[in-house]
């Protein structure tokens, strides 16, 4: 049997249903069996997603698409900016050294 991948959105108002059912005074097993999903995913999906808003969510979700798809890997960002201040030190180190010349040239 396939695996079905629900959107966050869809994620969340499943939550939204489940709060409803467990306030009415359904157990957790009555509200999940509702939902068609495993007790472990509920609980999973309530600590991810319990409280938040869909705006929320879909904010989530870009940034985990900004940071997963490429345009920006957290690991490799820490070692390009280091290595690009390391850059910008040294052609700093070397703007001033060829600076002096000059006004040593031009002073003597």
């Amino acid at each position: 049997m396939g695996r079905v991948r629900f959107s966050p959105e869809q994620i969340i108002g499943k939550l939204r249903e489940a709060e409803l059912l467990l306030g009415q005074g359904a157990n957790v097993g009555e509200a999940i069996r509702k939902l068609g999903v495993s007790e472990q995913t509920y609980y999973r999906r309530r600590k991810e997603y319990g409280g938040m808003r869909v705006d929320q969510a879909r904010r989530l979700k870009d940034l985990d698409k900004i940071s997963s798809g490429g345009l920006i890997k957290p690991a490799s960002f820490g070692i390009k900016a280091a290595v690009m201040g390391a850059v910008l030190l040294i052609l700093s180190e070397v703007v001033n050294l060829n600076q002096d010349d000059r006004r040593s040239q031009l002073s003597g």
